[in-house]
């Protein structure tokens, strides 16, 4: 969902461009502010056209506010700063969007559902017709699938590919079946592997919180890519964990399980260099999926379950549903 609100955005503000300097921009640069206040998505387009129309950043991005006015989804547009451009989700709108999306299906969707879009008059003849999976109510089945859940800490390599690829495909035939599905790419921010990465930025490198965010800048600069700098760090930082004399070396591991806590625990220096680097390497694992066509609904990040206490309640659902029937008990150990 939020891949398409970019593309409905990057295609209003082509058009606003169009019709107010008639310029034709393919690529619409479009970021994510550094804070949620700010909005869900940002632009910096008018510091681009500033020098070719010969005008201030900041009149450049007034203007397109203007010209761009409402757009499906969003709650509005602000100008920040010399000219930027924050867009604002309309959240609202689109969780009752979401709730509300085929819960009662049309007539000519209840005895057969067309292969791809239901507006498409795209293969028209019977062999792409098929018949919906439907629940007992009648309504097509609503599906929730899992699928490719990298670890954010480095590049994504082949195996990776190789499981989105399945599972994409599997989400296209359960839709090709009539099925309503959703797509959910859990985020494990919060795991051991992270943590490495932290421990290299932190101890191997010796950057504060302030470092983190100067290399990140300095790496979007110069072009370079954040999960492949990471990969290389965590590749050190498995190495310099067994390069040391035996009493150095449980100390080091010390240290990591140390690191993997703060993150877990949050609200501390170490946590939001985690939340850095995991998010900036999650974006990129972005862009390598949907140069393949991917795309996803949903990305819960592990970091939220843990602060938001979803595991606590779960667990304890669980254990009075394995104390209240026959069934086998629920056996748990502790991670770490």
């Amino acid at each position: 969902m939020y891949l398409e609100f970019q593309k409905r955005l990057a295609e209003h503000l082509r058009d606003a461009l169009r019709a107010k300097y008639e310029l034709e921009v393919d690529n619409i640069p479009l970021e994510i502010p550094p804070d949620q206040k700010f909005g869900e998505l940002a632009t910096p387009i008018a510091f681009e056209l500033a020098r070719k129309l010969r005008k201030a950043p900041k009149m450049i991005a007034q203007e397109i506010v203007a010209a761009l006015g409402q757009v499906e989804g969003f709650a509005g547009f602000d100008v920040a700063g010399a000219g930027y451009i924050n867009a604002k989700f309309d959240r609202a709108g689109v969780v009752l969007g979401t709730a509300g999306a085929g819960a009662h299906p049309s007539d000519k969707n209840k005895d057969v559902a067309r292969v791809g879009h239901p507006d498409s008059s795209e293969h028209p003849d019977s062999s792409q017709l098929v018949h919906p999976d439907l629940s007992e109510a009648g309504r097509p089945v609503h599906s929730l699938v899992e699928h490719t859940s990298i670890n954010p800490n480095k590049a994504a390599h082949i195996g990776h590919l190789r499981n989105a690829i399945l599972g994409d495909a599997f989400v296209r035939l359960l839709r090709a079946s009539g099925q309503r599905v959703d797509v959910q790419n859990y985020i494990d921010n919060t795991g051991v592997q992270v943590a490495d990465v932290v421990v290299g930025f932190l101890h191997l490198e010796g950057r504060s919180l302030a470092g983190v965010r100067v290399l990140l800048a300095d790496l979007q600069r110069t072009g370079e890519r954040i999960d492949f700098y990471c990969w290389d760090l965590y590749a050190k930082t498995s190495q310099w964990y067994e390069q040391g004399s035996e009493e150095e070396n449980a100390a080091r591991k010390k240290l990591r399980y140390a690191t993997l806590h703060e993150i877990e625990a949050g609200g501390n220096e170490t946590a939001e260099v985690a939340d850095l680097i995991s998010t900036g390497v999650l974006r990129r694992h972005l862009e390598t999926m949907l140069r393949l066509d991917i795309e996803y609904d949903f990305l819960p990040r592990e970091s939220e379950i843990l602060h938001l206490k979803f595991w606590d309640a779960a667990f304890e659902q669980l254990k009075k549903t394995a104390c209240s029937t026959s069934r086998p008990r629920v056996r748990t150990r502790a991670a770490g």
